[in-house]
C-alpha cells in the first residue's frame, strides 16, 4: 500500500442547492488483494479491498457490513445518478436530512437478506 497525503487537502464545492465543502486528503494505492479499513469517531468500520479485477467496494451487505453498524442504501439524484450510500446505524435521520437537501431518492436500502435476495431474481 502506498499513501499519499495532500496536506493542504485540496478543497471543492459540491451539491446542488446547498453547496458542501468536501476535502480531498489524499490518495491510497492498493495493490490486488490488499484492504484499508475506515473508522469512525464510534469505531464503526468499512473496509475496501482490491482485487486484480476491481475492487470489492464493500464488506458483504448483510454480514460483515451490518456488523459494523453500517447500512448500505442505493439512492438516485435529480440528473438519475445513482450512488450507493453507507449509513451508520442511528443516524438515519442525518440521511433523511441530507438525501431530502440534496433531492435524492432512495432507491432500497441494501441490508437485508430478503431484499437482496429479490435483487437477484431479474
Amino acid at each position: 500500500m502506498i499513501f499519499n497525503e495532500k496536506n493542504p487537502p485540496r478543497t471543492f464545492e459540491a451539491g446542488f442547492d446547498i453547496k458542501r465543502i468536501i476535502k480531498d486528503c489524499g490518495m491510497v494505492k492498493l495493490s490486488p488483494d490488499e484492504q484499508i479499513t475506515f473508522v469512525t469517531e464510534s469505531g464503526n468500520e468499512y473496509d475496501l479491498t482490491r482485487k486484480n479485477f476491481g475492487y470489492y467496494a464493500t464488506p458483504s451487505l448483510n454480514g460483515r457490513l451490518k456488523r459494523f453498524d453500517m447500512r448500505a442504501v442505493l439512492v438516485k439524484n435529480r440528473h438519475d445518478q445513482f450512488f450507493i450510500i453507507l449509513v451508520e446505524k442511528g443516524k438515519e435521520p442525518l440521511f433523511d436530512k441530507y438525501i431530502k437537501e440534496e433531492k435524492m431518492e432512495v432507491v432500497v436500502w441494501m441490508d437485508n437478506k430478503d431484499v437482496l435476495s429479490t435483487l437477484g431474481n431479474t
